[in-house]
């Protein structure tokens, strides 16, 4: 399936029906379609294929910015040129029919329902839109965790100043304690007057891999709303809402699902769906469900809503539990080699079910950024930056488009900057 494709024929016959469902695609796959089955490195380097990515270049930084695949490129082009061909209100009217199939894409995906789908610009603004549009006020508390994104984390305790709420942060002990230990830590903290539990279900730290679905059954028997950020684990890891059933989801597109960037998503649970008010009032809302409050932001690009859409669809075709495991498989591999270097102190935990698909080392007593530099400009590896007190060093996130190869590159070549300086 190569994308949505539109013609002047049909645009007469959908403007003559008054619809356009039948031009979208359904998202229907198997487990792993014909031509991507298989484990091996040449299923991956077909998956590779499928990217833009300059040869040479390893990207370990899907934590921050994955490319997007040529398919979604292809999409996004061609829907683009036919707004801008004929920005008609007519016109237009047709490309809302791909906005809601990518919403039942995205849906199918997290195992939920259209109807509880919101599409935003990423994490950052559906975080917001949470935290906005819960009605606290002076005695009620917020319980966050200490190792949140900042849309997660300060976000709510700038709120809290104006509304009079409290936000008690808990501890995010390194390396990780364990499940239990969280849930334990949850369990003590909740009052009479706790209202939200937020927490990252993957930080963009470590790699941490929160209990998510034990959290929300806590939360939701003490009659606590649950806001669990996906953005480290929506597009990587198999995320299925309908088993984990937060009241709130947060995630990008141009993070791991290498989707359309500037979009993104929020699932509202239908249960806690009236407790939420649009923070921003406008037009031009979603077809379905809560989208029509909470999407309306006036004009939108429906050319990369669409694209998000065909990025969801690229990995259900591939298979989802299929991607987590190589993804996984890689960090645990690049986690391995880099143990093995002298005076390398990995952050990460070496507990394969405690992580996900982030490594982040400190490298030594190299200086990170001008590794990083060095990195990027000599040997073409990708990777990114923690400065402060925090873990300091370097981190790296493989993903599905990596190979075996390019994780020996990323630790042969940290070695050899240990040995010669940078």
């Amino acid at each position: 399936m190569s994308g949505i494709r539109w013609s002047r024929r049909d645009v007469a016959r959908l403007l003559a029906f008054g619809g356009t469902a039948a031009l979208v695609p359904a998202p229907a796959w198997p487990a792993a379609r014909p031509g991507w089955q298989g484990d091996g490195e040449a299923v991956w380097a077909r998956v590779r294929d499928e990217f833009l990515l300059a040869p040479g270049l390893a990207m370990f930084n899907a934590a921050n910015l994955c490319p997007s695949s040529r398919r979604v490129v292809d999409v996004l082009e061609r829907m683009s040129r036919e707004i801008d061909r004929d920005p008609s209100p007519a016109n237009r009217a047709q490309l809302g029919a791909g906005r809601e199939q990518a919403r039942r894409t995205i849906a199918e995906a997290l195992r939920v329902t259209p109807e509880e789908i919101v599409i935003t610009r990423n994490t950052s603004e559906a975080n917001n839109i949470v935290s906005s549009g819960l009605a606290l006020g002076a005695g009620d508390e917020v319980l966050i965790f200490a190792d949140n994104h900042p849309s997660n984390q300060t976000a709510w305790t700038e709120k809290s100043k104006r509304a009079g709420f409290t936000v008690t942060v808990l501890p995010q002990p390194n390396p990780h304690p364990g499940f239990e230990h969280y849930v334990d830590a949850v369990r003590r903290a909740i009052t009479p007057r706790t209202r939200v539990l937020a927490f990252t279900h993957v930080t963009s730290t470590v790699g941490d891999v929160m209990p998510a679905a034990d959290l929300c059954r806590l939360a939701r028997g003490r009659g606590v709303l649950s806001l669990v950020d996906g953005a480290q684990s929506f597009g990587v890891l198999d995320v299925d809402l309908s088993s984990m059933q937060p009241d709130f989801y947060t995630g990008s597109a141009h993070k791991w699902p290498c989707g359309a960037r500037e979009t993104g998503v929020l699932y509202v649970n239908r249960a806690a769906q009236d407790r939420l008010a649009p923070s921003i009032i406008s037009l031009y809302g979603g077809a379905a469900g809560v989208s029509r409050r909470l999407e309306a932001h006036g004009q939108r690009d429906e050319a990369a809503m669409i694209a998000f859409g065909e990025a969801m669809r690229l990995q259900g075709e591939i298979g989802r539990p299929r991607i987590e495991a190589r993804a996984r498989t890689l960090a645990a591999a690049l986690a391995e080699g880099l143990r093995t270097l002298p005076d390398v102190r990995v952050w990460t935990s070496p507990e394969r079910e405690r992580s996900a698909a982030i490594v982040s080392v400190q490298p030594g007593s190299l200086d990170s950024r001008r590794l990083m530099t060095r990195l990027y400009q000599d040997d073409r590896i990708v990777c990114a930056i923690r400065g402060g007190q925090d873990r300091p060093g370097l981190r790296f996130s493989p993903h599905f488009y990596n190979s075996m190869a390019d994780v020996d590159r990323a630790v042969g070549a940290v070695k050899k900057y240990l040995a010669s300086g940078v």
